[in-house]
């Protein structure tokens, strides 16, 4: 019975040690340690290949399959045991982000055989950083392609669930350090739409049914020999609806958007280096272009931007959309405005009858009312006086009262700074021309006033010469 009992006691003893020990490896690191010991001790018999998948190429292009490779990445389960990961704040409150860290790897497992991801991020005078595919010798004809594939399919289906666009703003040229990225990102959450947009329903009309058409013809501009780009001019007055229309054609696409700041490239060759750096369904946005190209303060001169529009570095991204706005277009060089630049002009005039209508059933919620009639003579009688934005404005912080908010818009329409300010184009609406007005200071002298309204004219008139004489014209939807 003795030696039975003392069996028994030295067991308990041993299982106890043993239990001990092992919670001891847990609580510590010494399980991650024997682990990765013996990781290291295995890999020593395999011979690996690797691959890099650069960020960019040579030519300073975004590398496409980086931005996949990277998103799948940022899916893996095994991500969050990496020793080195990096912890962001998603777009949504409450939302924590892992990707992998510089010099970090991560471990994935396909069709029973093991691969390594590595992020190597490059120092001061590279550009960008690469991703690094370790992946045993022996495996790699079995694995590869099928592996890439895998990726693609796994990337695909994240990105139609995530369906979240976003707006690129390009940085100053003088951030230091070429690794630093020209472009910043942000969520796409502009609620413009075509719905919402007051402009003419039949020319709302065309401009979809062109970008629909537009998506459908990638083989027919193979065919044709042209690039597969779409350009858009859209000018009017200040608040007319250009930068939201834009943002609806973006959204319209399911396109990121891209914000070009003229004042921030030093050079031509930052232009084209922001091009280089788009993506693939983008729309590429350049605001106030007349504005940029009256001053010469930014070094942006006729030349660069005839060489951003439709220049070789132009034409090394296909599926995208270029937009341009402008204040006033008639004294713009016809160069810039010639078709293969600009394929599509749209007009947005002041608010006329039609559009005050619209604002008032979505911002008030008013069909009709007693005051319409009212409104519509001052219409006929003196035009379009107030941007579509003005109104909307008076809308909004009369919201409560329909009644008051039509009255302070009549009001508005009746002020005689309103007409001084819009007789020029109250002159050019009559004779069925262009309205036109820039984002200028106005003097306060009447006859100040009268000065420029004649340097104006004189403008207009000297640019329609000059686009009368041109050999070809652009689609113009108005």
């Amino acid at each position: 019975m003795i030696p039975e009992f003392s069996f028994l006691v030295w067991l308990l003893i041993s299982l106890v040690i043993i239990f001990l020990f092992v919670r001891l490896l847990y609580l510590t690191s010494l399980f991650c340690i024997i682990s990765r010991c013996l990781t290291i001790l295995v890999n020593q018999f395999h011979i690996y290949n690797q691959y890099k998948i650069p960020q960019y190429n040579d030519d300073f292009q975004e590398n496409p399959l980086f931005r996949k490779i990277f998103t799948y990445i940022k899916s893996l389960p095994s991500l969050g045991d990496s020793d080195f990961a990096a912890l962001y704040s998603g777009d949504k409150p409450g939302d924590i982000l892992v990707s992998l860290d510089s010099n970090g790897y991560v471990m994935d497992t396909f069709l029973h055989a093991q691969l390594i991801w590595m992020y190597n991020k490059k120092r001061d005078n590279d550009h960008g950083g690469e991703v690094v595919l370790k992946i045993k010798a022996k495996d790699k004809k079995r694995i590869l392609v099928p592996y890439i594939q895998h990726i693609y399919k796994v990337v695909d289906e994240i990105e139609k669930k995530k369906k979240e666009l976003r707006v690129y703003i390009n940085r100053s040229s003088c951030v230091d350090g070429l690794n630093n990225p020209l472009w910043r990102s942000f969520p796409f959450v502009h609620p413009s739409s075509f719905d919402n947009i007051v402009l003419d329903d039949d020319v709302k009309t065309k401009v979809k049914n062109g970008l629909e058409l537009f998506l459908k013809s990638k083989q027919y501009y193979n065919k044709i020999g042209r690039v597969w780009r779409r350009s858009y001019l859209l000018y009017g007055g200040p608040g007319t609806g250009k930068s939201s229309f834009a943002a609806a054609m973006a959204k319209f696409l399911s396109y990121d958007l891209y914000d070009i700041d003229l004042s921030k490239p030093s050079d031509c060759s930052d232009l084209k280096m922001l091009l280089l750096q788009t993506t693939r369904k983008s729309l590429i946005l350049i605001e106030n272009l007349d504005w940029f190209m009256m001053g010469e303060s930014n070094g942006i001169s006729l030349s660069k931007v005839l060489n951003f529009m439709d220049g070789v570095v132009s034409s090394c991204g296909e599926e995208r959309v270029m937009v341009f706005t402008m204040n006033c277009k008639d004294h713009i060089d016809p160069l810039v405005l010639r078709p293969g630049r600009v394929d599509v002009h749209i007009h947005f005039p002041f608010c006329d009858l039609n559009g005050f209508k619209a604002l008032a059933l979505s911002h008030l919620g008013c069909k009709d009312h007693k005051l319409y009639g009212q409104v519509e003579d001052l219409f006929q009688q003196n035009g379009s006086r107030l941007s579509p934005a003005e109104v909307s404005e008076i809308m909004i912080s009369n919201r409560m009262s329909p009644t008051r908010a039509i009255k302070t818009i009549i009001k508005a329409l009746q002020s005689e700074d309103v007409k001084q300010l819009n007789s020029g184009e109250q002159q050019l609406n009559r004779s069925g021309s262009d309205q036109v007005l820039e984002d200028l200071d106005v003097p306060d002298s009447k006859v100040k006033r009268d000065a420029y309204y004649a340097i104006r004219e004189i403008q207009k008139m000297y640019g329609r010469l000059r686009l009368k004489n041109s050999r070809t014209k652009s689609l113009d939807l108005t």
